[in-house]
């Protein structure tokens, strides 16, 4: 019978029966009009999880297909299934389809070429004026004068429908229910993070670590950890999380919107313990959950194309090509200082915040966040490093974001208290550090008053010099996550990230179980 409706399609294109001992499990599947896009709904982290209408299916009663899958309830007559349709059309491929590259990545190449047809089309019309006789250069100024409404209600009605296009782009946050402007879209994102973290992987080959490294392995526990967790958000459980650690002294690290996680050993090497680790992922994940990459992208690309006007005016109005370059290059500064850079800082300030309620409901003991701004402050005095002013930097001071996770501590104590998390200890590593480093200081200038020549140089805690290299292996021995997945059942359980008095104390060998966290002097 197959047969036959092969040999009835090559004759003629009408469609073809199949006998019902056939069709019996198969139906013709066509998108349900009832389907929607699920809303997005955003609200303040919390540790209930929120069930997902949109990802609720009900079971399968129908017998399985071939290859173990399920077929959808069968709404024809339960007593004979009736003969079905297929329209045997031509649905043969012999090469892939070729897919236009991404969104962001084509402005990122137009972006230079879109500024150089700005200045050529600014110089183009200084020549023509100046090679205008006077009389014709009167005529056009009284021309212009004249119709000098209409030239004012052209402008109006272009800044109304520039306002109307950035209104249709307006998006909000995932988490925080910010509004903002979004002008790519998150598939396209998806595409250029593949693309860029192939780039990376090239860039990085040679300087990955095995991931049987217990630097690797600690990394890779955290988080997996953080994204059990709050798997209850959307961003986090649609996103298959991997790490890899790149042996660089650097100090970074930053995860792509595709969930590639990317630590450098320079990072591993300046926090003192699994908590501080804890959090500085929770921030690197903020950012990719929030979407910050291409929020910050999109507001980079309407700032240019609205420059691009008064890079053409500066390049039409100044009487020299040298007085041009220096306006444009007044403009690009300007433009920085007063929108891309503050807008930085405050994504940063809100992967802060984001970040540290992450780490909360990993059972990360938040009071360690500040402490570690507060190392990275005294780190850089100790090393000689320039202090720039704050409003020169894509990224908030330490002092200031020591500032800011210490006034949201109490929120986040609030939530990691109903997340059934274990108890702290009572002495507060912001104390505790504080007290550390006033000492310190206090014997530093006993000796220099003495005046003893080879006294050993005081180390601050938690400093990058006063690590101890099996640092990451005493991290290792305290991330043994809990083998449910399911919130409850880990409340019952030891929690991985459970604080320890000793956070700022000093060097103590590793742990026999994963209660506690090691530091150095």
């Amino acid at each position: 019978m197959v047969l036959l409706c092969v040999n009835l399609f090559l004759r003629s294109s009408r469609s073809c029966s199949l006998p019902p001992h056939l069709t019996r499990y198969f139906r013709v599947w066509r998108p349900a009009e009832h389907l929607k896009k699920p809303h997005r709904v955003s609200s303040q982290i919390s540790c209930h999880t929120a069930t997902n209408p949109a990802r609720l299916r009900a079971a399968p009663t129908g017998p399985p297909l071939l290859g173990g899958r399920k077929s959808r309830p069968h709404t024809a007559s339960p007593l004979r299934p009736g003969p079905v349709l297929t329209q045997c059309g031509h649905h043969f491929h012999t090469s892939a389809p070729v897919r236009a590259l991404p969104a962001p990545l084509l402005w990122l190449v137009l972006k230079p070429l879109q500024k150089l047809l700005a200045i050529i089309l600014g110089r183009s019309i200084r020549k023509w004026w100046v090679a205008l006789p006077h009389n014709r250069r009167q005529l056009m100024r009284e021309w212009a004068w004249r119709r000098r409404w209409h030239l004012t209600a052209g402008a109006g009605v272009a800044m109304v429908i520039v306002a109307l296009l950035l209104l249709t782009h307006l998006d909000e946050s995932p988490v925080t229910g910010r509004t903002r402007l979004l002008v790519f879209s998150r598939e396209n994102y998806m595409e250029l993070a593949a693309m860029t973290s192939e780039a990376y992987m090239e860039e990085y080959a040679e300087l990955l670590v095995p991931v049987t490294d217990p630097r690797h392995q600690v990394v890779e526990r955290v988080v997996q950890h953080l994204a059990q967790r709050n798997k209850d958000i959307p961003e986090v459980s649609d996103v298959t999380w991997s790490v890899h650690v790149v042996q660089s002294p650097n100090v970074n690290a930053f995860v792509l919107p595709n969930g590639q996680v990317f630590m450098f050993t320079g990072m591993l090497e300046t926090v003192a313990d699994i908590h501080q680790l804890t959090i500085i992922l929770g921030h690197e994940m903020a950012h990719a959950i929030l979407g910050h990459s291409a929020e910050q992208a999109s507001l980079s690309h309407v700032m240019d194309l609205l420059s691009l006007i008064l890079l053409t005016a500066i390049w039409a109005v100044c009487p020299r090509d040298s007085l041009a370059l220096l306006g444009q290059w007044v403009q690009d500064k300007l433009s920085q200082l007063m929108f891309s850079r503050p807008y930085s800082r405050k994504l940063e300030a809100e992967a802060d915040q984001v970040g540290l309620q992450l780490a909360a409901k990993a059972c990360a003991d938040v009071r360690a966040g500040p402490v570690f701004w507060k190392q990275m402050e005294i780190r850089d005095q100790l090393k000689g490093e320039p202090a720039f002013p704050e409003w020169l930097s894509t990224h908030p001071s330490h002092r200031n974001r020591y500032s800011q996770l210490d006034r949201l501590i109490p929120q986040a104590l609030e939530l990691r208290e109903s997340c059934v998390c274990p108890a702290l200890p009572a002495s507060d590593p912001r104390v505790v550090f504080s007290k550390s480093v006033h000492v310190l200081l206090e014997n530093a200038k006993d000796q220099g008053r003495r005046g003893q020549e080879g006294a050993r140089k005081p180390q601050l805690p938690h400093s990058a010099a006063s690590l101890p290299a099996g640092l990451p292996a005493a991290l290792l021995a305290q991330t043994s996550l809990p083998p449910s997945p399911n919130v409850a059942q880990e409340s019952k359980g030891p929690v991985p990230l459970e604080a320890s008095e000793s956070a700022v104390a000093a060097p103590v060998p590793a742990p026999a179980e994963g209660g506690g966290t090691q530091s150095s002097s």
